[in-house]
């Protein structure tokens, strides 16, 4: 497996990865904010190992790639490709609580059991309507038309719907040529329509108060915190890399406020 990293502000490319469509979109769908590098540790960039049967061994890679601007605190993708053990990227946008801006939230995971997919704008402050409202008038169309589209994902944790909006968009599909259609025709189109709306909100955006930034700031921790607790790659990224490293990279990359 090959990735390819030009240099820090482009975005990574790996060999045969499903996903790589959709970070290369939204790489290019942040640039009118000016993106600037993202400090990730080395250790942290690219993580090799092998998974499988030592007869079979599977090679596992793991990369990383963030950046920030102005109104947006970190932009980070997860990426994994492990052949038929999994395809994974993970990609979130964390605003700066400067600005009144719900987090931006996209889980694209193949597995051998099929695709599971998610896309959201997930909020900071879900009971307070200032944080959530307008955001939520625009979103709940876009997610409506392409939810009927695909099938449900099915129920989410009592304790995790805090942390979801009701635009929340969440499927399972199968592998094969039925699933790949869905992902290419609705996923994709989807995730595009998400994306842009996320990237209107950030140009629109305007300075908040201190004590608003406050609020902001202790309701995204409680949003990371939940996340790195109950983070569901824990389990796959432990098995590739070991407990040590995937704990550092939960709390010092992936939620690292």
């Amino acid at each position: 497996m090959t990735v390819h990293r030009q240099n820090s502000l482009e975005p990574l490319t790996i060999d045969n990865w499903r996903w790589q469509p959709f970070l290369n979109h939204a790489y290019q769908a942040l640039q009118e904010f000016s993106p600037e590098p993202y400090p990730i540790a080395e250790q942290f960039l690219l993580q090799r190992s092998t998974t499988g049967s030592k007869s079979k061994p599977v090679e596992v890679t793991t990369a990383t790639w963030a950046c920030r601007t102005s109104k947006l605190r970190q932009v980070r993708a997860a990426c994994v490709e492990a052949g038929s053990a999994a395809s994974v990227l993970n990609f979130v946008i964390n605003p700066s609580t400067d600005f009144d801006l719900p987090f931006f939230g996209a889980d694209l995971v193949t597995l051998p059991a099929g695709h599971l997919l998610a896309l959201d704008l997930q909020p900071a402050l879900k009971t307070d309507a200032a944080h959530t409202d307008s955001v939520w008038n625009r979103l709940i169309p876009i997610f409506e038309r392409w939810q009927k589209r695909l099938p449900n994902g099915g129920p989410i944790p009592e304790e995790a719907k805090p942390y979801f909006s009701p635009g929340f968009l969440w499927t399972r599909l199968p592998l094969g040529e039925e699933g790949d259609s869905l992902i290419d025709e609705v996923v994709t189109a989807a995730f595009n329509e998400y994306l842009r709306l996320y990237v209107d909100l950030v140009r629109d955006a305007l300075p908040v108060s201190r004590a608003r930034s406050q609020q902001l700031l202790e309701g995204q921790k409680g949003y990371t915190a939940y996340r790195a607790e109950k983070d569901p790659a824990r389990g796959m990224l432990t098995r590739f890399h070991g407990s040590a490293w995937t704990e550092a990279y939960i709390h010092d990359v992936l939620f690292d406020l």
